[in-house]
């Protein structure tokens, strides 16, 4: 029911309205001025206003200029009744505020006519005004959810400004939140960790998935974790985890503590380059596998790659973002313009490299996250952590592996997860993983399956040297690798000794050519994390010292 109001100094017009109005079934309320009104009008909900223009005390058109200010958040129809007939009173009662007339003498059509048109306007004003409040009720709670989420990812994604000397970063998201992710952790002997990530997307929906994310690296990498664990775990967790259209793209290595040796895993973004301080490329390092959260745990793909660096050396990593914006030509920035912005001078920052990029695309709209990571190679201070003191009891571990068993297992991960165990070491795993990873796949390729490294400097080299291998490992007949553990808790030390079958190498032209090249796996690396590697004349066993100790690893 409409509660509609009448105001008219006279009372007949106020008795003729009412009973007029009562017969449609209204609810009327009445006023003899505009003070009478304004102070109903506080009290009572009215629909529609019927003012008369001439009255004492407070006249139409002051009082429709109040109603209007009191009351304009819905609309609220004011009708002038009125027996002017000139034009400049009809114009300043539009002034007011008025938005009709009706004429005395009221003719009762008319009048139904008038109030039914207005209470339409008036309620899908209500109707609005609600949809408004609800909308920003609704955005309020957006907003103030996004803030707790924002809080939430900034206390996540911790120590990014931890080490300002080796890293220079920049992540600039797309919309409201990142869909990129830039981690970075210390491990218990001082190596460093980072690890440049892309979900699928931008905005909150692609940001899920970096608080799982973050949770398992900085977790593992507390642990001293290898770069192939931390990846496994974080493909696992985000395979069950996210939907089967969204995944992280990823970049995630792992910088010596002395910063002279780098190991990396790498699937989906685009290619990790080593540059020089002048910008110019060292080495590229390409994508080897699918991107985490897609594969199962049985298909993941573990293997690194490992290389030497020099303390004059930055990697850098960036996501698709850079290369992928575009100008108002729609021409991409592409990998070549990058290649030549990091080279266009010494000890470019990533503040110079963005400025570039956003020049590039001269005031286009920003169409996916841009991040860019660039790591200097130096020494990484000591991490300020306690760690687990080391056993006091010696062991011996021993493994042969037979021809059978060499083609059908990778035995490094099983040995470094039984050797973990012993309180103490599961600190070093990351460089345990290493020296083992490092020495046993040098006795199998280069002793067992007498690969020659060379053929990876050719086209396609790695992709022969891949099928050389896999031929050869399949015709493995007769062929014995061993394994063997010791450690001493006196010296806090570990001796690994691995022994091959094979007619053994020479260690000189390896230690000059192949194992110091890109493919690199071989003796500068092992040096480089052992305190003390030694050959055998025949080149087929190899006796590495591993010292534990913070003071010895610090010094390497």
């Amino acid at each position: 029911m409409l509660n509609i109001l009448v105001v008219d100094d006279l009372e007949l017009n106020r008795r003729l309205l009412t009973v007029m109005l009562e017969q449609q079934g209204y609810r009327v309320f009445t006023a003899e001025n505009g003070l009478v009104a304004l102070s109903l009008l506080d009290e009572q909900k009215i629909d529609i206003v019927l003012l008369d223009v001439i009255m004492p005390v407070m006249d139409g058109f002051e009082t429709a200029a109040i109603i209007k200010e009191r009351y304009s958040q819905v609309y609220l129809p004011i009708i002038f009744i009125t027996s002017l007939e000139d034009e400049a009173s009809f114009e300043r009662c539009l002034a007011v505020g008025g938005d009709d007339f009706l004429h005395k003498p009221f003719q009762e059509v008319i009048l139904n006519a008038k109030i039914k048109a207005h209470s339409r306007i008036r309620n899908l004003s209500q109707k609005a005004r609600e949809q408004n409040l609800q909308l920003e009720y609704h955005q309020n709670q957006v907003e103030r959810e996004h803030e707790i989420v924002e809080h939430i990812f900034n206390n996540a994604l911790e120590n990014q400004q931890s080490f300002p000397t080796q890293l220079d970063f920049h992540l600039s998201p797309a919309a409201m939140f990142n869909g990129d992710m830039f981690l970075v952790g210390q491990s218990p002997i001082g190596s460093l960790y980072c690890m440049l990530g892309d979900f699928t997307g931008h905005g909150l929906a692609a940001a899920v998935g970096a608080l799982p994310a973050s949770r398992v690296f900085y977790t593992m990498v507390s642990k001293g974790m290898s770069v192939s664990d931390i990846a496994a775990e974080i493909n696992s967790v985000l395979a069950k985890l996210l939907p089967g259209h969204m995944f992280c793209a990823a970049t995630i290595l792992e910088l010596s503590n002395t910063g002279k040796s780098v190991s990396a895993w790498l699937g989906g973004l685009p290619d990790t380059y080593i540059i020089d301080q002048q910008g110019n490329i060292i080495r590229t390092l390409e994508s080897q596998h699918m991107a985490l959260g897609i594969l199962e745990d049985d298909e993941f793909e573990r293997a690194l790659i490992h290389t030497e660096v020099e303390t004059t050396s930055r990697i850098v990593m960036a996501t698709d973002g850079i290369i992928e914006t575009i100008n108002p030509r729609e021409v991409y920035f592409g990998e070549k313009r990058f290649k030549d912005v990091l080279a266009s001078r010494d000890n470019i920052s990533c503040h110079q490299v963005l400025e570039r990029v956003k020049r590039f695309a001269q005031g286009n709209e920003q169409q996916d996250d841009l991040s860019l990571v660039l790591l200097n190679c130096l020494p990484v201070p000591e991490p300020e952590q306690m760690v687990e003191p080391y056993s006091e009891l010696p062991f011996n571990f021993s493994l042969s592996l037979n021809s059978k068993q060499i083609k059908s297992t990778d035995p490094v991960l099983e040995v470094v997860n039984v050797i973990s165990r012993v309180p103490g070491l599961n600190a070093h795993r990351a460089n345990i993983f290493l020296i083992l990873s490092e020495a046993y796949n040098n006795a199998l390729d280069h002793g067992v399956l007498g690969l020659d490294s060379d053929v990876k400097n050719h086209d396609d080299g790695f992709l022969i040297y891949y099928q050389q291998r896999e031929k050869a490992l399949a015709n493995l007949t007769d062929a014995l690798i061993i394994i063997d553990i010791r450690y001493n808790p006196e010296e806090y030390a570990l001796y690994f000794t691995i022994c091959d079958s094979g007619h053994g190498f020479n260690k000189q032209d390896s230690e000059q050519q192949n194992l110091v090249r890109e493919h690199g796996r071989g003796l500068c690396l092992l040096s480089e994390i052992a305190t003390g590697v030694t050959f055998n004349s025949a080149g087929n066993q190899v006796e590495i010292y591993y010292q534990l100790t913070a003071s010895s690893t610090s010094s390497q």
